[in-house]
């Protein structure tokens, strides 16, 4: 018996990996956030499967019922929505998991800023204007930035960001970032990337609070800001490497 934590993806049920896919369907237990987790996943367990939909339970509750499928011999699918990697809530589950030493496995899954870039038609790293991407979120009530990791300190990088769970907090994100990337600076906002409801909304960076309350943006999205999203504005960069002259006479020479 093992616990696949699984990413299940931005949103659309099909954006999950065929690894994701084959194991949800061997696992006879799957637990999922139901506000987050797409249902069409769902179809894709054993006909006898129990699913549980987490979104109210405590850890506490959800870690018996992985124990509970554990002394039953079941596989266990534990959906995240996005990737394990970034705002999963993870790290507290392995650790009672390993208390209980019961076995568990990670399963990778499409996040959700890669997920909104698609949708902007947009590289997130462009030659000569970006070449480093930020991933990061603003402190709220339940959960303060550690130190050093406020937003105003990390603006004075001036790479491209993408922020998680911020879209209620506009007016904070300006504050912190005019100063160093300028009131003009390109925004973009994907709301539900992926999904049926998608939402895109482009703004200067002082006009993003007006712009996100204007669409009722206020969750489930992610904002980045940076010079690299406006290409249009960079007519004179240079192809990457991967492309360029010196790239092909290396290759024909050591050919």
């Amino acid at each position: 018996m093992t616990v696949y934590f699984i990413g299940a993806g931005p949103g659309d049920a099909d954006l999950i990996t065929v690894r994701g896919a084959d194991l949800l369907g061997k696992c006879r237990t799957c637990l999922y956030a139901g506000s987050l987790v797409p249902a069409g996943l769902l179809e894709r367990l054993p006909d006898d499967a129990v699913a549980i939909d987490t979104a109210r339970m405590p850890l506490t509750q959800i870690v018996a019922e992985i124990a509970k499928a554990h002394a039953a011999g079941h596989d266990v699918a534990r959906l995240a929505s996005g990737d394990l990697s970034l705002y999963s809530a993870l790290t507290e589950q392995l650790a009672r998991l390993r208390s209980l030493d019961i076995p568990y496995e990670l399963v990778p899954g499409v996040p959700a800023f890669a997920a909104a870039a698609a949708a902007l038609d947009s590289e997130l790293t462009v030659p000569g204007v970006g070449q480093s991407l930020l991933i990061t979120r603003v402190s709220t009530l339940s959960t303060d930035m550690p130190p050093g990791e406020d937003l105003a300190s990390l603006a004075s990088t001036g790479v491209t960001l993408a922020l998680h769970l911020a879209a209620h907090r506009t007016e904070q994100i300006v504050a912190d970032l005019v100063d160093h990337y300028g009131w003009d600076c390109p925004t973009a906002t994907v709301a539900f990337a992926s999904r049926a409801d998608q939402r895109i909304v482009r703004a200067r960076l002082a006009d993003l609070p007006a712009a996100l309350a204007g669409a009722g943006i206020t969750k489930t999205a992610v904002i980045f800001i940076g010079r690299a999203l406006d290409g249009a504005a960079h007519p004179d960069l240079v192809d990457s490497y991967l492309y360029s002259q010196a790239r092909m006479t290396k290759l024909r020479t050591d050919g």
